[in-house]
């Protein structure tokens, strides 16, 4: 079955860059001119996707207004010959049909994806994390829908952390079918030093099964008291075996200060617009370092 829908959790407090995150969302921080949710929802639709479910929660207003039309911006433009900016902000409202849901309560991802139910209904589905933006020649998004496509299983967007990152995030068990394509049998969630599984981790993107709904109804609360979907992400490996695509393109982490001030100068340097000039600037800082 080809997949044409995306769910993107994005209901997360960001508490690791207050007090940015006070007032406004994590995900409309801007990488340059564009705020870092457009460019996952941009990679999404890229990969063939038509239809998006934005989880969100009390407070990120600014998302939903983002993908709508704005008259009263659209009529100064048109009254000032802005037609290249109009047309891309206009965009921005035409890129999917894109919907939102909030999740009430923040117990966590698996419960942000359990939201989606409805939405995904008895189709496979994409998900894409609201906190990572992922940026390449080919959209990650893609590379796991073609594996989906090949495997007819679940697919694990991963990559190679640190050793000692290992623990912050998840660890896999994986053996290698070919090339960047891994079978995934077992996972744990923020291992301690002697239960890592290997130094693979899921990165922000994996295509799921409807059933994984049933898997996350069973799921009792994890670390940190919340509905890990690591947890039934495990289940869904030990019982059916899952596929892992170490992807292309480079992940930024919009939850984390040094995430975000890396996606912003490593975008600024290919910007058509000030990349020229943004290299100069950041010659002569480096310079005078």
């Amino acid at each position: 079955m080809k997949i044409t829908k995306a769910v993107i959790p994005a209901a997360g407090l960001g508490t690791r860059v207050l007090p940015a995150t006070k007032a406004i969302p994590k995900e409309m921080f801007p990488i340059v001119d564009k705020p870092a949710i457009q460019y996952i929802v941009e990679e999404a639709v890229a990969s063939g996707i038509t239809d998006i479910l934005i989880v969100t929660n009390r407070g990120k207003e600014l998302i939903e207004n983002h993908f709508d039309r704005e008259p009263e911006l659209e009529q100064r433009l048109l009254q000032n010959n802005k037609i290249a900016m109009l047309n891309e902000v206009v965009n921005i409202s035409k890129l999917a049909n894109i919907y939102f849901i909030r999740q009430k309560e923040t117990l966590g991802l698996g419960h942000a994806i359990s939201c989606a139910r409805s939405f995904v209904g008895n189709e496979p589905f994409a998900v894409l994390y609201g906190d990572d933006v992922i940026i390449g020649e080919e959209p990650a998004c893609a590379q796991l829908m073609q594996a989906y496509e090949k495997y007819n299983r679940a697919v694990l967007g991963i990559n190679k952390v640190s050793r000692k990152d290992i623990t912050k995030y998840s660890s896999l068990k994986v053996k290698s079918i070919k090339e960047n394509i891994y079978y995934c049998s077992d996972m744990i969630e923020k291992p301690n030093k002697d239960e890592v599984m290997s130094l693979y981790s899921i990165l922000g993107r994996c295509i799921l099964t409807p059933d994984i709904f049933e898997i996350l109804k069973t799921i009792k609360p994890g670390i940190g008291g919340e509905i890990q979907l690591t947890d039934a992400l495990k289940v869904l490996a030990n019982t059916a075996g899952m596929t892992a695509v170490e992807f292309t393109g480079v992940r930024y982490d919009m939850g984390n200060k040094l995430g975000i001030m890396k996606a912003c100068i490593e975008v600024a340097l290919n910007h058509p617009e000030i990349g020229s000039d943004f290299k100069k600037y950041l010659k002569k800082i480096a310079n005078e370092i």
